[in-house]
């Protein structure tokens, strides 16, 4: 299982957070990494921890005012980044476009989707995985795995038709280990989560819960 902790914009201390991050992924088989804002990739990826990017843009080197370049995350140590988190809604040429950028760049990427239907036009764009997060449960505490698990295993149903190489992972809500087990007995192959971890008095502990059923 794959799991990857988003910080987002949370005031925690992202060095702290991928610490624990890397230290736990070495006592489990499964494989974890942290998503920290942009500001932060170069120290995050300084400790060891499996980094990635929240967003890059589907663009090249040049007159891009403000806009984040694949090869400058990979250059500040990421391996990977996510697209079209709901917090971060891209146009689908320009999803297109960022996956493209990524994989130039020697990027991973997990493109993000709210429903079956647009996990499979996602799929279509060939990103290595692609999530499923109901926005309406993102930051609950309840996981799609229990409030619509239809949703996740159609989720897995229409990626897998469109290519069999693209990964399902989900989202939303995501907080205990039995919310991960849950996922994988859907057939998601890891999960997306951020407050779980990012806002917790002791991520180590919270990220020691997420793996211990594994």
């Amino acid at each position: 299982m794959f799991v990857l902790v988003n910080l987002k914009t949370y005031p925690c201390d992202p060095v702290a957070v991928a610490e624990a991050v890397r230290d736990v992924d070495e006592s489990t088989d499964a494989r974890l990494a942290v998503a920290p804002q942009a500001t932060h990739l170069e120290r995050v990826a300084d400790t060891g921890a499996e980094t990635w990017a929240q967003h890059v843009d589907p663009i090249d080197h040049g007159s891009n005012t403000g806009q984040t370049l694949a090869e400058s995350v990979a250059d500040a140590g990421a391996v990977g980044t996510l697209l079209n988190h709901s917090e971060r809604r891209l146009k689908l040429a320009d999803i297109d476009g960022a996956v493209r950028a990524a994989e130039h760049a020697g990027l991973e990427t997990v493109v993000c989707a709210n429903n079956p239907a647009q996990i499979g036009a996602a799929a279509a764009l060939g990103p290595d995985a692609v999530a499923v997060e109901p926005p309406e449960l993102i930051g609950t505490g309840t996981p799609v795995s229990q409030a619509d698990p239809d949703i996740v295993e159609d989720a897995v149903d229409a990626a897998q038709h469109v290519d069999r190489d693209v990964s399902v992972l989900c989202g939303a809500g995501i907080s205990t280990g039995d919310d991960v087990v849950a996922a994988g007995d859907l057939g998601s192959e890891g999960v997306l989560l951020a407050s779980g971890v990012a806002k917790a008095d002791d991520p180590t502990a919270a990220l020691e819960d997420l793996v211990e059923p594994l």
